[in-house]
């Protein structure tokens, strides 16, 4: 019988979770599917440049699982890209766990969780946190959105 399978920490969830090519009518397209936790490997070894071990210390799992993840992922993206199919963010065997911040000015750290969109200003003094990840500040800057035809 096989070993039941463990949830994979997530840190962020998307606020846009449909991707598709520009001008073709969504009826007429097939669609990939990305899982929350394939995105995450995606997040942490290629936007924010995590080694391998450390990522998948983030996650929660295995180097080994971790690049098998990270396989996957980047498999659906290009098969996405290359053959001209929409990307849709969804599912996964994953728990959200919190972000770190820091705040520059006073020093105050919290964690807080991340649905689409990341906190503005420290809790305690106002002041944008010093560590929100380029990412994440772009995230703020724009409106979550779906898929448009």
């Amino acid at each position: 019988m096989a070993r039941p399978r463990k949830p994979r920490r997530v840190c962020f969830l998307p606020g846009v979770t449909y991707f598709k090519p520009r001008g073709i009518p969504m009826r007429l397209l097939e669609e990939v599917t990305l899982s929350v936790d394939e995105l995450e490997a995606l997040r942490l070894k290629d936007l924010q440049g995590l080694e391998q071990e450390e990522a998948a210390r983030e996650m929660g799992v295995s180097r080994q699982t971790f690049q098998r993840i990270q396989d996957e992922a980047h498999r659906k993206v290009a098969e996405a890209l290359v053959a001209g199919k929409a990307l849709q963010i969804d599912g996964g065997d994953y728990e959200l766990a919190p972000m770190h911040f820091h705040c520059r000015r006073c020093g105050h750290g919290w964690e807080q969780l991340l649905t689409g969109g990341v906190p503005v200003s420290c809790p305690n003094c106002e002041e944008q946190p010093a560590e929100m990840p380029f990412w994440a500040r772009a995230a703020v800057e724009r409106e979550p959105s779906g898929a448009q035809e």
